[in-house]
């Protein structure tokens, strides 16, 4: 997580590098990397904390950790003096791939049950 959150809030593009990217690249990223915390988050939760995965609140705690996570960063690049900004679009892409887990995990539930 910190990993994310140093590669979140710290710029180490140039120029040149901007014109490899296609429009909008950034925002699947957001997109898929909230996906990702809400589905290895299910499985972490399965394995480590059985009783919460099996109760109707593991979801939810999942989807508020990214959503909050999401937040939390973008703040953070908002405030802080780095060739980084905040932006309302960034937001929704986190708020969407973060619900798309939440009901991929709702109705693969099963799946998730299977996997060990």
């Amino acid at each position: 997580m910190v990993f994310i959150t140093s590669l979140s809030l710290f710029s180490f593009s140039s120029e040149k590098e901007d014109d490899l990217w296609f429009p909008h690249l950034d925002k699947m990223v957001h997109f898929t990397f909230h996906l990702m915390i809400l589905i290895l988050g299910a499985l972490s939760l399965k394995e480590m904390a059985p009783k919460l995965w099996n109760g109707r609140n593991g979801i939810a705690i999942l989807l508020l950790f990214s959503v909050s996570y999401g937040l939390l960063i973008e703040f953070l690049q908002w405030v802080m003096p780095f060739d980084r900004s905040a932006e309302f679009w960034d937001v929704l892409a986190n708020l969407t791939g973060a619900f798309m887990g939440g009901l991929l995990i709702q109705k693969n539930r099963s799946l998730i049950e299977r996997l060990k």
